[in-house]
């Protein structure tokens, strides 16, 4: 299906009043990705260019790169997510189950919700079989945590035309892939609807500083602003905002503080929810009861 086909137009002006419990006007949720990037591939992202250019195998800067958020980077944010006290969802490849036990293990004590991330960190369009690739992923976090993964996000929010078709077939709830709203909203497949939850392209680390440049510190600027709009927005009724992190990026020592902030300054907010993904999904389904059945936006 096309996207216009998946979903209808619905201005968030004209919905039913949504309203979260215990007299909160908003939620924010935090997503964690952690990936495995295959040293024998090109290296998905890059921060720096080889002297001769191409794609050189290996490439030893750019995967340590990577790696050291998973060393070093992932354990900064959890203290800081501990001291918080902000549960966050971990967005995590299949293979980085194994490969990372330990940040799955403190995930799965803390009480953190596993989202799919594809089985490893490639564009779904170049996934071999999309299914497969889905059915392992989800394998994956369920023989890990015992329990079947409910949300989804693709490898940098990609998918093929088939995505939300066969996330519904293979069990999954929600999917995170679509940034075209700031409340929870319908898709329509070829079986049953899936829906999607608010994620962000402008408040993720990866949009800020690797494909915009920005200083560390746009990442504060950025998510405080967009907090204060949208904050404004739910006095009518609840908006939702994501928090997108990658421990290779704000995990590192001159952007780590900037995230901390935020966190910070949200928590101080009496009537701001941190909630998961999973969260979100049950409320929604309980203020919008017949939204599956209907299958459409709002």
């Amino acid at each position: 299906m096309l996207p216009t086909e998946r979903i209808s137009y619905s201005p968030i002006s004209q919905r039913p009043r949504l309203t979260l419990p215990g007299g909160k006007r908003m939620a924010v949720w935090v997503i964690v990705n952690v990936e495995e990037w295959n040293p024998r591939e090109t290296m998905p992202r890059t921060v720096l260019t080889p002297p001769a250019g191409g794609s050189p195998s290996p490439d030893i800067p750019n995967w340590a790169w990577h790696e050291y958020g998973n060393r070093v980077g992932f354990w900064r944010m959890l203290e800081m997510l501990d001291e918080n006290k902000v549960t966050p969802a971990l967005a995590i490849n299949g293979t980085a189950i194994p490969s990372y036990e330990p940040i799955a293990k403190a995930a799965l004590e803390r009480g953190w919700e596993f989202m799919g991330h594809g089985y490893t960190q490639k564009n779904m369009q170049k996934v071999e079989n999309e299914r497969e690739d889905i059915a392992k992923t989800s394998k994956a976090i369920e023989d890990y945590t015992g329990k079947r993964p409910r949300g989804w996000l693709g490898p940098g929010l990609t998918e093929t035309w088939e995505t939300p078709d066969l996330l519904v077939e293979a069990g999954y709830d929600y999917v995170c892939d679509w940034v075209l709203d700031d409340q929870p909203v319908v898709l329509k497949t070829r079986t049953d609807p899936i829906v999607n939850i608010p994620y962000t392209q402008e408040c993720n680390d990866v949009a800020m500083m690797l494909i915009q440049h920005h200083k560390a510190s746009e990442y504060y600027d950025r998510a405080h602003d967009q907090f204060e709009q949208l904050y404004h927005d739910s006095r009518d009724s609840a908006r939702i905002m994501a928090l997108v992190v990658h421990p290779y990026i704000m995990g590192a020592p001159h952007r780590m503080k900037y995230f901390r902030r935020i966190i910070e300054e949200i928590r101080a907010k009496d009537d701001v929810a941190f909630m998961t993904g999973e969260q979100i999904y049950d409320w929604y389904l309980g203020q919008r009861p017949d939204a599956l059945k209907a299958g459409t936006a709002g």
